[in-house]
């Protein structure tokens, strides 16, 4: 099964995800199929989430699952994007 996700980078007190597509049966800061945005929780309101919404739509049009975090952040990008 194929799951939008995210993937863990940064270094200890600064974290930064990739939302990425990838195998749901590999592990998490593993191969992906496609990278689709990112995600960083230290950085301002208005610069923590960055996802390519068109993409997103595809991935999740041909079945694939996003987890619930990348569910709340797809909303989010969607508002700042308006």
């Amino acid at each position: 099964m194929v799951k939008l996700r995210l993937k863990k980078f940064g270094t200890k007190k600064r974290p930064y995800y990739r939302v990425v597509v990838q195998d749901s049966r590999k592990p998490r800061d593993g191969v992906c199929i496609e990278e689709i945005g990112t995600f960083m929780p230290v950085e301002a309101e208005e610069r923590q989430v960055s996802i390519d919404l068109d993409r997103a739509n595809y991935w999740i049009g041909v079945g694939a699952q996003p987890t619930d975090i990348v569910s709340k952040l797809m909303k989010i990008a969607a508002k700042q994007s308006k």
